[in-house]
């Protein structure tokens, strides 16, 4: 990154592109490969996502959506093509990409071979991929600019998708793609979710007691532990983007137990919820969150515990693959099944209020913990 950084001008590009400079975007990786493997990439003659390569193999295509290629990092999301700035930094052409789908709502069919292969869809329309954000926010009813999809399963993301432009600046710790050429989708990612909280179950060994945990928890008053604790075991995305962030726990004395680890732990995630929250408010208005994903589906303590660090109702869909769902409905809206997927409602599930008095105590934790994090990270 510090090369990145040194030679270009990361905030332009950053609201170019909706990506910051980090090694989940092709920007680093790209520039990584060549500098330790320059014969392998002098030889390649195509960069290619695995969805991407799936379609060369499948129908032949040599192509990309606009979603798939807008989440690479090296792709003008206003422009909806390749950023030629970035593409000659990296010393990558047009030609070594996978060309832009002209078309949205263009379709594939299987090639010789595997239309062979499987008879049954000899004859079935293929749509290029999308991304698993952009299919979660579609399929978890959050396709307006006042509803934010909130999920936590091993890592964790809050966006939001509308249909319209890209925010004229992008704010800095968040990242913006593309859906399509008509929906935008902005938010940010965290490293640390679900993940964080199997890997403290399993170091204290709580895993067999799930059920325990979750009502001790509940037990608890918020933040009564006067812990501090640093949720970047993965290193950091957003808001900060810190690559080798680590985490820490202060505070400790002989009194705290495991517990009031583990809800610590818990809490620090919601409030790095509460800076990605924070940031989007500042290009939308958020009225409604809805929360998807399997660690909070098994742990409605947290689910709560998120609602009230953001002071916002939260409710948890009857929805089990929102991402699949939202892929489903994005086709049939492109071939005219469906009118318009924002009409499509989504499964109603149970409701979590927020509450003022937690709140307000969440509210003075968090300076602390971002005391912490300005100090260690």
């Amino acid at each position: 990154m510090p090369i990145l950084r040194d030679k270009l001008d990361e905030a332009k590009i950053h609201n170019r592109t909706g990506c910051c400079f980090h090694s989940s975007y092709w920007t680093a990786k790209l520039l990584w490969l060549r500098k330790e493997h320059e014969d392998i990439f002098k030889k390649t003659a195509k960069w290619l996502s695995f969805s991407d390569f799936v379609a060369l193999k499948l129908f032949g295509a040599n192509q990309t959506s606009v979603s798939m290629a807008s989440a690479t990092g090296i792709f003008d999301i206003r422009l909806s093509d390749w950023d030629d700035e970035l593409l000659k930094f990296l010393k990558i052409k047009r030609e070594n990409l996978p060309e832009i789908v002209a078309e949205d709502s263009q379709t594939f069919q299987l090639n010789e071979r595997y239309a062979e292969r499987w008879k049954q869809l000899k004859n079935a329309k293929w749509f290029l991929a999308i991304g698993d954000g952009a299919a979660n926010n579609l399929g978890a009813g959050c396709d307006e600019k006042s509803r934010a999809a909130l999920m936590v399963g091993t890592s964790g993301a809050m966006r939001v998708a509308y249909q319209g432009k890209v925010p004229k600046e992008i704010p800095s710790g968040l990242w913006c793609y593309r859906i399509d050429r008509k929906k935008i989708i902005i938010g940010g990612a965290l490293s640390d979710g679900g993940g964080l909280y199997r890997w403290l179950k399993d170091n204290f060994r709580l895993k067999k007691n799930d059920d325990k945990t979750e009502v001790e928890i509940e037990k608890r008053i918020p933040d009564g532990h006067g812990l501090t604790f640093l949720p970047f075991l993965a290193g950091e995305r957003s808001t900060g983007y810190h690559e080798n962030a680590r985490g820490a726990v202060l505070g400790l004395k002989s009194a705290t137990d495991t517990i009031d680890i583990v809800q610590a732990a818990l809490e620090s995630v919601a409030y790095r919820f509460a800076e990605i929250y924070d940031q989007l408010n500042n290009v939308v208005k958020i009225k409604e969150i809805i929360a998807s994903g399997g660690a909070l589906r098994e742990s409605p303590v947290w689910t709560q515990i998120i609602a009230d660090v953001l002071g916002q109702n939260m409710s948890l869909p009857d929805v089990r693959e929102a991402s699949s769902r939202g892929a489903v409905l994005l086709a049939l809206e492109m071939i005219g099944k469906i009118e318009d997927i924002e009409k499509i409602e989504t499964p109603k599930g149970r409701e979590f209020k927020f509450d003022k008095k937690r709140h307000a105590v969440y509210k003075k934790a968090r300076e602390r913990h971002e005391k912490f994090y300005n100090l260690l990270v």
